[in-house]
């Protein structure tokens, strides 16, 4: 089930009012749970499987370290969670990706190499994260495994954040599951209103730019360099908008329920470095790999040489873990050489650069990341940016409903640096914030495209 569908307002208002009449957190707890199994099985039943193979193994992973008492003993039940559950990750996203990769080393020693029919289940990446942060951070001694198997369950299957983020950490959900939160009228409007900025994220601005991004980017060879340029701006946007428009409807959903999520977004695209684009960008999953993978190979504390190997490492990683394609592998090493790059260049010069110099240079940077991102392969990325640089000639097109939904975006980007912000948050108490409410669902209901459209992290 997808948060754009005309299934989940109707889905989503019988379990607030069901949670919010559960007096014990026991039941309140019971009825979330077979709620986000069931919002999981409507896209395939088959899968809940996976996740309560997860769930099993790492709360008993969890269980027996505390009832081990040698170093050994931790590391090897560690060493199973880490096993298991990048297994399964491993299989279904990445087993077909090795294969083709490997296939003429395999061709050439006599095996076949062909490709298996695999299904890629729903939020995999995410929540394979989720319950690692918790063996994980239950062996370091951070965390006190829970004792009660159904908040666990609960934490890896939550259906706001199950499958596309925010990642959730154990020490950040599990207590609030402890207990049964207090009903709040001020946080239930707070949430709705996020959920409603989330919406017009999606369907009117991401929606929007996707159309002529998905029609340029089947064939790039045909467009103009100009075209190509409004076309990698508005993926930009439309990744951007995409993605944080689910994270709003996610933290808006949690909320109205009386859960608090971490923020994922914090307008990336005014950032004036690498580091601060990763500050601001997925933030959950950036402050995962720095905890759990950069920190792990030594972060900053080893030689120069070794940070920047560090960051090389946990950015490629990070790429391959948004997709099983050389596209994300290069995007993750292009932003790891970019990291290292800049913290190269800050230990070597004794001045900063301007902000608008530094901001216009970090956008270059993402945007050529971006173009690899998007494309299907490496020769599509390759085109795109020789037509970029080359500004070639072929067909000006000017979509004018993506132009609009482009300059909405620099407008909010814009707003959010000035006082409007406030405004744009609509606030409970302003005689505004009635009317804009309004005009947005009408929006929504007048503009959304009529071809269905999903998150573009659900590939993930």
């Amino acid at each position: 089930m997808l948060f754009t569908q005309f299934e989940f307002p109707i889905f989503f208002l019988c379990v607030l009012i069901a949670a919010w009449l559960c007096r014990g957190r026991k039941t309140r707890n019971a009825v979330l749970l077979i709620a986000s199994y069931y919002f999981y099985a409507y896209w395939d039943y088959r899968f809940c499987s996976l996740l309560a193979l997860s769930t099993v193994v790492d709360y008993c992973i969890a269980r027996g370290m505390v009832r081990s008492t040698g170093t050994t003993a931790r590391r090897v039940l560690l060493m199973t969670s880490l096993v298991v559950n990048l297994g399964v990750l491993g299989f279904f996203k990445y087993f077909n990706f090795f294969i083709d990769s490997a296939s003429p080393a395999l061709q050439a020693i006599g095996l076949s190499g062909e490709t298996l029919n695999i299904i890629l289940p729903v939020g995999v990446s995410f929540y394979t994260f989720q319950t690692l942060s918790y063996t994980i951070d239950v062996y370091r001694g951070v965390l006190k495994p829970v004792n009660r198997f159904i908040d666990f369950a609960l934490y890896v299957a939550f259906f706001p954040q199950l499958v596309a983020g925010p990642i959730v950490r154990a020490r950040e959900l599990l207590p609030q599951l402890a207990t049964v939160p207090k009903f709040s009228k001020r946080r239930c409007y707070s949430g709705a209103q996020q959920m409603l900025r989330g919406l017009v994220k999606k369907v009117l601005l991401a929606d929007r730019l996707g159309e002529a991004v998905d029609v340029v980017f089947a064939g790039p060879d045909l467009y103009s360099g100009v075209t190509i340029w409004i076309v990698v701006f508005a993926y930009a946007g439309q990744i951007y908008y995409d993605f944080s428009g689910y994270s709003d409807i996610a933290i808006g959903a949690a909320k109205m329920l009386g859960y608090r999520f971490p923020v994922n977004f914090r307008h990336p695209y005014l950032s004036g470095s690498m580091s601060e684009f990763w500050h601001r960008w997925h933030m959950t999953l950036s402050r995962w790999l720095r905890d759990y993978v950069y920190i792990g190979l030594g972060g900053s504390r080893v030689s120069q040489w070794v940070t920047y190997r560090n960051l090389m490492i946990t950015m490629t990683l990070g790429g391959l873990w948004h997709g099983a394609a050389w596209t994300f592998v290069l995007w993750g090493i292009w932003h790891g050489f970019a990291l290292a790059f800049e913290r190269a260049f800050k230990n070597s010069v004794g001045y900063k650069l301007s902000r608008p110099v530094s901001w216009f240079l970090t956008m270059s940077v993402v945007l050529a990341g971006w173009v690899l991102f998007r494309s299907d392969s490496l020769a599509t990325a390759t085109g795109v940016l020789q037509r970029m640089l080359s500004f070639a000639d072929g067909v000006n097109w000017y979509p004018p409903l993506a132009i609009a939904a482009l300059l909405c975006c620099v407008i909010e980007h814009v707003a959010w640096c000035t006082p409007l912000r406030r405004a744009m948050r609509l606030p409970i108490n302003a005689w505004y914030s009635p009317v804009l409410a309004t005009v947005m669902i009408w929006a929504l209901v007048l503009y959304a495209p009529r071809d269905f459209r999903p998150f573009v992290y659900f590939q993930f």
